[in-house]
Protein backbone atom coordinates (compact mmCIF):
# COMPACT_ATOMS: atom_id res chain seq x y z
CA UNK A 1 0.00 0.00 0.00
CA UNK A 2 1.07 3.32 -0.60
CA UNK A 3 1.59 5.92 2.18
CA UNK A 4 3.16 8.59 0.23
CA UNK A 5 -0.36 10.69 0.37
CA UNK A 6 -0.68 14.28 -0.01
CA UNK A 7 -0.96 16.63 2.86
CA UNK A 8 -2.19 20.25 3.52
CA UNK A 9 0.79 21.43 2.34
CA UNK A 10 -0.69 20.16 -1.23
CA UNK A 11 -3.15 22.05 -1.84
CA UNK A 12 -4.83 25.73 -2.32
CA UNK A 13 -7.15 25.91 0.64
CA UNK A 14 -7.82 29.91 0.56
CA UNK A 15 -11.33 31.05 0.97
CA UNK A 16 -12.55 27.41 0.10
CA UNK A 17 -14.96 25.13 2.57
CA UNK A 18 -12.68 21.98 3.89
CA UNK A 19 -14.45 18.87 5.76
CA UNK A 20 -11.85 18.03 8.38
CA UNK A 21 -12.22 14.51 9.81
CA UNK A 22 -10.97 14.50 13.31
CA UNK A 23 -10.69 12.10 16.23
CA UNK A 24 -12.64 13.70 19.16
CA UNK A 25 -13.74 10.78 20.57
CA UNK A 26 -12.20 12.05 24.10
CA UNK A 27 -13.51 10.07 27.53
CA UNK A 28 -16.04 11.79 29.46
CA UNK A 29 -16.66 12.18 33.32
CA UNK A 30 -19.24 9.13 34.31
CA UNK A 31 -21.18 11.65 36.01
CA UNK A 32 -23.02 13.11 33.01
CA UNK A 33 -22.10 16.72 33.40
CA UNK A 34 -20.30 16.58 30.21
CA UNK A 35 -16.66 17.35 31.36
CA UNK A 36 -14.07 16.10 29.26
CA UNK A 37 -11.62 14.04 31.56
CA UNK A 38 -8.60 14.03 28.70
CA UNK A 39 -8.37 16.30 25.96
CA UNK A 40 -5.08 14.73 24.37
CA UNK A 41 -6.92 13.99 21.02
CA UNK A 42 -8.70 17.74 20.75
CA UNK A 43 -5.32 19.56 21.16
CA UNK A 44 -3.39 16.54 18.61
CA UNK A 45 -5.65 18.05 16.14
CA UNK A 46 -4.64 21.84 16.61
CA UNK A 47 -2.04 22.00 14.17
CA UNK A 48 -3.99 21.15 11.39
CA UNK A 49 -7.08 23.28 12.35
CA UNK A 50 -4.96 26.27 12.99
CA UNK A 51 -2.66 25.78 9.36
CA UNK A 52 -6.60 25.70 7.96
CA UNK A 53 -7.59 28.65 9.44
CA UNK A 54 -4.50 30.84 8.82
CA UNK A 55 -4.61 29.92 5.24
CA UNK A 56 -7.92 31.72 4.89
CA UNK A 57 -9.97 28.14 4.66
CA UNK A 58 -13.60 28.21 6.48
CA UNK A 59 -12.93 24.75 8.55
CA UNK A 60 -16.13 22.24 9.00
CA UNK A 61 -14.91 19.11 11.50
CA UNK A 62 -16.39 16.23 12.43
CA UNK A 63 -16.07 13.12 14.42
CA UNK A 64 -17.23 10.52 15.95
CA UNK A 65 -18.46 9.52 19.79
CA UNK A 66 -18.50 6.41 21.53
CA UNK A 67 -20.93 4.33 20.29
CA UNK A 68 -24.37 5.67 19.94
CA UNK A 69 -27.15 3.93 18.82
CA UNK A 70 -28.31 5.74 15.76
CA UNK A 71 -31.90 4.74 15.83
CA UNK A 72 -34.60 4.65 18.33
CA UNK A 73 -35.11 0.43 16.78
CA UNK A 74 -31.12 0.01 17.15
CA UNK A 75 -31.18 1.63 20.79
CA UNK A 76 -34.45 -1.28 21.96
CA UNK A 77 -32.81 -4.15 20.53
CA UNK A 78 -28.97 -3.23 22.07
CA UNK A 79 -30.26 -2.69 25.42
CA UNK A 80 -32.99 -5.43 25.22
CA UNK A 81 -29.60 -8.25 24.29
CA UNK A 82 -28.52 -6.50 27.60
CA UNK A 83 -30.87 -7.93 29.80
CA UNK A 84 -32.59 -4.68 29.85
CA UNK A 85 -36.62 -4.84 30.03
CA UNK A 86 -37.96 -3.83 26.42
CA UNK A 87 -41.11 -2.04 28.28
CA UNK A 88 -38.71 0.35 30.45
CA UNK A 89 -37.02 1.74 27.41
CA UNK A 90 -38.47 5.13 26.06
CA UNK A 91 -38.03 7.40 23.18
CA UNK A 92 -36.66 9.70 25.76
CA UNK A 93 -33.99 7.58 27.57
CA UNK A 94 -32.72 6.94 24.12
CA UNK A 95 -32.57 10.90 23.39
CA UNK A 96 -30.63 11.00 26.76
CA UNK A 97 -28.23 8.17 25.84
CA UNK A 98 -27.46 9.90 22.40
CA UNK A 99 -27.39 13.58 24.45
CA UNK A 100 -24.66 12.53 26.43
CA UNK A 101 -22.88 11.42 23.59
CA UNK A 102 -22.90 14.85 21.43
CA UNK A 103 -19.92 16.66 20.40
CA UNK A 104 -20.89 19.96 22.42
CA UNK A 105 -18.47 19.82 25.03
CA UNK A 106 -15.30 19.14 22.73
CA UNK A 107 -16.75 22.28 20.64
CA UNK A 108 -16.47 24.61 24.37
CA UNK A 109 -13.07 22.83 24.87
CA UNK A 110 -12.19 23.65 21.49
CA UNK A 111 -12.67 27.10 21.12
CA UNK A 112 -11.07 27.43 24.84
CA UNK A 113 -7.93 25.91 22.81
CA UNK A 114 -8.35 27.69 19.97
CA UNK A 115 -9.15 31.09 21.59
CA UNK A 116 -11.85 31.79 18.97
CA UNK A 117 -15.40 30.61 19.01
CA UNK A 118 -16.08 26.97 17.31
CA UNK A 119 -19.81 27.22 15.97
CA UNK A 120 -22.06 24.00 16.45
CA UNK A 121 -24.30 22.10 14.88
CA UNK A 122 -27.17 20.52 15.86
CA UNK A 123 -27.09 17.99 13.27
CA UNK A 124 -24.48 16.21 11.01
CA UNK A 125 -26.32 16.86 7.86
CA UNK A 126 -29.80 17.91 8.88
CA UNK A 127 -30.96 21.70 7.94
CA UNK A 128 -29.12 23.29 11.07
CA UNK A 129 -25.42 21.65 9.59
CA UNK A 130 -26.22 22.76 6.21
CA UNK A 131 -27.42 26.45 6.84
CA UNK A 132 -24.13 27.02 9.14
CA UNK A 133 -22.17 25.23 6.61
CA UNK A 134 -23.66 27.26 4.05
CA UNK A 135 -23.15 30.89 6.19
CA UNK A 136 -19.52 29.98 7.08
CA UNK A 137 -16.32 32.47 6.30
CA UNK A 138 -13.10 31.78 5.87
CA UNK A 139 -10.89 31.82 9.15
CA UNK A 140 -14.52 30.79 10.86
CA UNK A 141 -14.92 26.96 12.37
CA UNK A 142 -17.99 24.35 12.89
CA UNK A 143 -18.47 21.30 14.47
CA UNK A 144 -20.92 18.94 12.90
CA UNK A 145 -22.94 16.38 15.64
CA UNK A 146 -21.84 13.48 16.25
CA UNK A 147 -21.23 11.43 12.76
CA UNK A 148 -22.15 8.22 14.88
CA UNK A 149 -25.63 9.45 15.21
CA UNK A 150 -26.58 9.49 11.19
CA UNK A 151 -27.22 5.46 10.76
CA UNK A 152 -25.15 5.36 7.65
CA UNK A 153 -22.15 6.32 8.86
CA UNK A 154 -21.04 3.22 10.05
CA UNK A 155 -22.60 1.10 6.71
CA UNK A 156 -20.36 3.63 4.65
CA UNK A 157 -23.72 4.41 3.24
CA UNK A 158 -22.82 6.41 -0.03
CA UNK A 159 -25.88 8.84 0.27
CA UNK A 160 -24.51 10.48 3.52
CA UNK A 161 -20.55 10.66 2.30
CA UNK A 162 -22.12 12.10 -0.45
CA UNK A 163 -24.44 15.09 2.05
CA UNK A 164 -21.12 15.21 3.99
CA UNK A 165 -19.48 16.21 0.78
CA UNK A 166 -21.44 18.95 -0.46
CA UNK A 167 -21.21 20.65 2.38
CA UNK A 168 -17.34 21.75 1.60
CA UNK A 169 -15.26 21.83 -1.43
CA UNK A 170 -11.72 19.50 0.22
CA UNK A 171 -11.92 16.74 2.63
CA UNK A 172 -8.94 16.43 5.01
CA UNK A 173 -8.45 13.30 7.29
CA UNK A 174 -6.86 13.54 10.56
CA UNK A 175 -8.28 11.05 12.59
CA UNK A 176 -5.62 7.88 12.80
CA UNK A 177 -8.14 6.56 15.50
CA UNK A 178 -10.24 6.14 12.98
CA UNK A 179 -9.07 5.55 9.31
CA UNK A 180 -8.85 1.33 9.94
CA UNK A 181 -12.58 1.51 9.52
CA UNK A 182 -14.67 2.39 6.08
CA UNK A 183 -16.85 4.68 7.31
CA UNK A 184 -18.80 7.36 4.98
CA UNK A 185 -17.00 10.53 7.10
CA UNK A 186 -13.95 8.40 7.08
CA UNK A 187 -13.60 6.80 3.45
CA UNK A 188 -16.53 7.36 1.92
CA UNK A 189 -16.63 11.39 1.09
CA UNK A 190 -13.39 11.11 -0.44
CA UNK A 191 -15.45 9.65 -3.62
CA UNK A 192 -16.80 13.55 -3.57
CA UNK A 193 -13.90 15.31 -2.88
CA UNK A 194 -9.85 15.65 -3.39
CA UNK A 195 -9.00 13.97 -0.44
CA UNK A 196 -5.55 14.72 1.29
CA UNK A 197 -4.05 14.05 4.87
CA UNK A 198 -3.48 16.51 8.11
CA UNK A 199 -0.87 16.90 10.00
CA UNK A 200 -1.51 14.34 12.64
CA UNK A 201 -1.89 11.66 10.00
CA UNK A 202 1.27 12.97 8.12
CA UNK A 203 3.22 12.40 11.19
CA UNK A 204 1.72 8.50 11.73
CA UNK A 205 2.16 7.81 8.38
CA UNK A 206 6.02 8.93 8.64
CA UNK A 207 7.46 7.64 11.86
CA UNK A 208 5.47 4.38 11.73
CA UNK A 209 5.85 3.75 8.13
CA UNK A 210 9.36 4.67 8.17
CA UNK A 211 9.89 2.46 11.22
CA UNK A 212 8.24 -0.94 9.39
CA UNK A 213 9.96 0.01 6.04
CA UNK A 214 13.46 1.34 6.87
CA UNK A 215 13.83 1.08 10.66
CA UNK A 216 17.16 1.71 12.11
CA UNK A 217 18.33 -1.68 13.17
CA UNK A 218 18.09 -3.57 15.20
CA UNK A 219 14.48 -3.33 15.25
CA UNK A 220 12.84 -4.61 18.37
CA UNK A 221 9.04 -5.05 18.51
CA UNK A 222 6.97 -5.65 22.30
CA UNK A 223 3.95 -7.42 22.29
CA UNK A 224 1.92 -7.32 25.36
CA UNK A 225 -1.79 -7.27 26.04
CA UNK A 226 -4.15 -10.88 26.53
CA UNK A 227 -4.59 -12.56 23.57
CA UNK A 228 -2.50 -14.21 20.15
CA UNK A 229 -5.79 -14.56 18.40
CA UNK A 230 -5.34 -10.60 18.25
CA UNK A 231 -2.33 -9.94 17.43
CA UNK A 232 -1.73 -13.01 15.08
CA UNK A 233 -1.43 -10.97 11.66
CA UNK A 234 1.33 -8.46 13.81
CA UNK A 235 3.39 -11.35 14.85
CA UNK A 236 3.35 -12.51 11.41
CA UNK A 237 4.09 -9.38 9.81
CA UNK A 238 6.82 -8.34 12.29
CA UNK A 239 8.74 -12.18 11.94
CA UNK A 240 9.39 -10.83 8.04
CA UNK A 241 10.97 -7.18 9.58
CA UNK A 242 12.25 -7.47 13.22
CA UNK A 243 15.35 -8.72 14.51
CA UNK A 244 13.76 -9.62 18.07
CA UNK A 245 10.14 -9.66 18.90
CA UNK A 246 9.16 -10.14 22.93
CA UNK A 247 6.29 -11.53 24.26
CA UNK A 248 4.56 -10.38 27.45
CA UNK A 249 1.40 -9.67 28.61
CA UNK A 250 -1.76 -12.85 28.87
CA UNK A 251 -0.55 -14.39 25.42
CA UNK A 252 2.66 -15.68 26.94
CA UNK A 253 0.72 -18.50 28.40
CA UNK A 254 -0.59 -19.49 25.20
CA UNK A 255 3.40 -19.97 24.03
CA UNK A 256 4.06 -21.58 27.49
CA UNK A 257 1.44 -24.33 26.14
CA UNK A 258 3.57 -24.50 23.26
CA UNK A 259 6.17 -25.24 24.57
CA UNK A 260 4.42 -27.88 27.36
CA UNK A 261 4.19 -25.82 30.05
CA UNK A 262 1.98 -25.54 33.06
CA UNK A 263 0.01 -22.54 33.00
CA UNK A 264 -2.58 -23.29 35.88
CA UNK A 265 -5.47 -20.60 36.07
CA UNK A 266 -3.55 -18.25 34.13
CA UNK A 267 -5.08 -16.77 29.77
CA UNK A 268 -4.81 -18.94 27.67
CA UNK A 269 -6.31 -19.58 24.03
CA UNK A 270 -6.31 -23.33 23.70
CA UNK A 271 -7.11 -23.20 20.08
CA UNK A 272 -4.21 -21.23 19.34
CA UNK A 273 -1.19 -23.39 20.76
CA UNK A 274 -0.70 -24.73 17.34
CA UNK A 275 -0.09 -20.97 16.00
CA UNK A 276 2.40 -20.04 18.33
CA UNK A 277 4.62 -23.38 17.89
CA UNK A 278 4.44 -22.27 14.56
CA UNK A 279 5.20 -18.72 14.83
CA UNK A 280 8.37 -20.13 17.12
CA UNK A 281 9.82 -22.02 14.29
CA UNK A 282 9.72 -19.61 11.93
CA UNK A 283 11.48 -17.31 14.12
CA UNK A 284 13.68 -19.89 14.76
CA UNK A 285 13.87 -20.65 10.46
CA UNK A 286 14.41 -16.30 10.03
CA UNK A 287 16.89 -15.90 12.14
CA UNK A 288 14.48 -13.53 14.28
CA UNK A 289 15.26 -13.69 18.34
CA UNK A 290 11.94 -14.55 19.65
CA UNK A 291 12.06 -13.93 23.38
CA UNK A 292 9.56 -15.50 25.90
CA UNK A 293 9.33 -15.10 29.81
CA UNK A 294 11.10 -17.22 31.95
CA UNK A 295 9.23 -16.11 34.78
CA UNK A 296 6.05 -15.03 35.93
CA UNK A 297 4.29 -13.33 39.26
CA UNK A 298 1.34 -14.95 39.36
CA UNK A 299 -1.92 -13.89 41.72
CA UNK A 300 -3.99 -16.48 43.75
CA UNK A 301 -7.32 -14.54 42.31
CA UNK A 302 -7.81 -12.06 39.40
CA UNK A 303 -8.07 -8.77 41.92
CA UNK A 304 -5.95 -6.26 43.52
CA UNK A 305 -5.45 -8.03 46.44
CA UNK A 306 -4.40 -11.32 45.53
CA UNK A 307 -1.82 -13.17 47.27
CA UNK A 308 1.37 -13.24 45.01
CA UNK A 309 4.07 -15.65 44.01
CA UNK A 310 7.25 -15.63 41.00
CA UNK A 311 7.25 -18.75 39.43
CA UNK A 312 9.39 -20.47 36.29
CA UNK A 313 7.08 -19.87 33.44
CA UNK A 314 5.30 -23.49 32.44
CA UNK A 315 5.19 -24.09 36.10
CA UNK A 316 2.30 -22.41 37.29
CA UNK A 317 0.59 -24.26 40.00
CA UNK A 318 -3.17 -25.24 39.63
CA UNK A 319 -5.62 -22.61 40.82
CA UNK A 320 -3.25 -19.91 40.23
CA UNK A 321 -2.95 -17.29 37.18
CA UNK A 322 0.22 -15.75 35.43
CA UNK A 323 -0.88 -12.36 35.98
CA UNK A 324 2.74 -10.71 35.22
CA UNK A 325 6.25 -11.43 33.45
CA UNK A 326 8.66 -11.91 36.55
CA UNK A 327 12.18 -10.38 37.55
CA UNK A 328 13.98 -12.34 35.80
CA UNK A 329 12.12 -11.56 32.42
CA UNK A 330 12.00 -8.19 33.54
CA UNK A 331 16.47 -8.14 33.30
CA UNK A 332 15.89 -10.33 30.01
CA UNK A 333 13.68 -7.68 28.64
CA UNK A 334 15.25 -4.30 29.74
CA UNK A 335 18.87 -5.75 28.52
CA UNK A 336 17.10 -6.56 25.16
CA UNK A 337 15.99 -2.49 24.41
CA UNK A 338 19.32 -1.18 25.75
CA UNK A 339 21.42 -1.05 22.53
CA UNK A 340 17.99 -1.16 19.65
CA UNK A 341 18.22 1.41 17.12
CA UNK A 342 13.71 1.29 17.03
CA UNK A 343 11.66 -0.68 19.15
CA UNK A 344 8.24 -0.68 18.59
CA UNK A 345 5.38 -1.21 21.66
CA UNK A 346 1.54 -2.40 21.75
CA UNK A 347 0.20 -4.09 24.69
CA UNK A 348 1.50 -4.60 28.51
CA UNK A 349 3.03 -7.19 29.99
CA UNK A 350 0.70 -7.56 32.32
CA UNK A 351 -2.43 -6.86 34.83
CA UNK A 352 -0.91 -3.33 34.90
CA UNK A 353 -4.14 -1.47 36.62
CA UNK A 354 -3.02 -4.03 39.36
CA UNK A 355 -0.23 -2.48 41.63
CA UNK A 356 0.89 -5.90 42.27
CA UNK A 357 1.18 -6.47 38.60
CA UNK A 358 2.65 -3.45 36.93
CA UNK A 359 6.06 -4.08 37.44
CA UNK A 360 6.45 -5.92 34.20
CA UNK A 361 5.08 -2.66 32.27
CA UNK A 362 6.51 -0.05 34.29
CA UNK A 363 10.04 -1.92 33.56
CA UNK A 364 9.75 -1.89 30.07
CA UNK A 365 8.31 1.78 30.04
CA UNK A 366 11.49 2.58 31.79
CA UNK A 367 13.66 1.01 29.57
CA UNK A 368 12.67 2.37 26.63
CA UNK A 369 12.72 6.24 28.24
CA UNK A 370 16.23 5.90 29.01
CA UNK A 371 17.39 3.82 25.36
CA UNK A 372 18.89 5.88 22.40
CA UNK A 373 16.49 3.94 20.03
CA UNK A 374 13.05 5.89 18.13
CA UNK A 375 10.48 4.55 20.57
CA UNK A 376 7.17 3.94 19.16
CA UNK A 377 4.39 3.69 21.15
CA UNK A 378 1.34 2.01 19.36
CA UNK A 379 -1.47 3.65 21.03
CA UNK A 380 -3.86 1.86 23.15
CA UNK A 381 -3.13 0.48 26.78
CA UNK A 382 1.02 0.95 26.25
CA UNK A 383 0.01 4.72 25.25
CA UNK A 384 -2.36 5.07 28.54
CA UNK A 385 0.38 3.05 30.40
CA UNK A 386 3.69 5.38 29.33
CA UNK A 387 1.17 8.61 29.84
CA UNK A 388 0.62 7.00 33.47
CA UNK A 389 3.91 6.84 34.53
CA UNK A 390 5.21 10.13 33.59
CA UNK A 391 7.35 8.52 30.38
CA UNK A 392 5.82 9.85 27.66
CA UNK A 393 8.09 12.95 27.16
CA UNK A 394 11.40 10.32 26.82
CA UNK A 395 8.92 8.61 24.00
CA UNK A 396 9.78 9.38 19.92
CA UNK A 397 6.18 8.86 19.13
CA UNK A 398 2.95 7.51 20.66
CA UNK A 399 0.27 7.11 18.28
CA UNK A 400 -3.10 8.29 18.38
CA UNK A 401 -4.88 5.03 17.61
CA UNK A 402 -4.70 1.88 18.51
CA UNK A 403 -6.56 -0.65 16.27
CA UNK A 404 -5.29 1.41 12.96
CA UNK A 405 -1.87 1.11 14.66
CA UNK A 406 -1.96 -2.81 14.46
CA UNK A 407 -3.71 -2.82 11.22
CA UNK A 408 -0.75 -0.56 10.17
CA UNK A 409 1.98 -2.66 12.18
CA UNK A 410 0.15 -6.04 9.98
CA UNK A 411 0.87 -4.11 6.96
CA UNK A 412 -3.30 -4.14 6.31
CA UNK A 413 -4.58 -1.73 3.86
CA UNK A 414 -5.98 0.81 6.02
CA UNK A 415 -9.34 2.31 3.91
CA UNK A 416 -9.18 6.21 5.58
CA UNK A 417 -5.63 6.06 4.25
CA UNK A 418 -6.15 4.09 1.14
CA UNK A 419 -8.73 6.88 -0.41
CA UNK A 420 -6.41 9.78 0.15
CA UNK A 421 -4.55 11.30 -2.86
CA UNK A 422 -0.95 10.33 -3.98
CA UNK A 423 1.53 12.47 -4.14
Amino acid sequence: MNYNKKTVRDIDVKGKKVLLRCDFNVPMAKDGSGAITDDKRIRAALPTIQYLLEQGAAVIACSHMGKPAATYESYVKKQTEKGKDPASLTREKWEQSRKELSLAPVAARLSQLLGKEVMMAADVVGPDARAKAAALQPGQILLLENTRFEPGETKNDPALAQALASLAQVYVSDAFGAVHRAHASTAGVAAFLPAVSGFLIEKELDIIGGALANPKRPLVAILGGSKVSSKIGVINNLLEIADTIIIGGGMMFTFSAAQGGKTGASLLEAGWVDYAREMMDKAASKGVKLLLPVDAVCGDKFDASAKTMVVKTGQVPDGWMGMDIGPETVKLYCDAVKNAGTVIWNGPMGVFEFPAFAKGTQAVAEALSKTDAVTIIGGGDSAAAVQQLGYAEQMTHISTGGGACLEFMEGKELPGIACLLDK
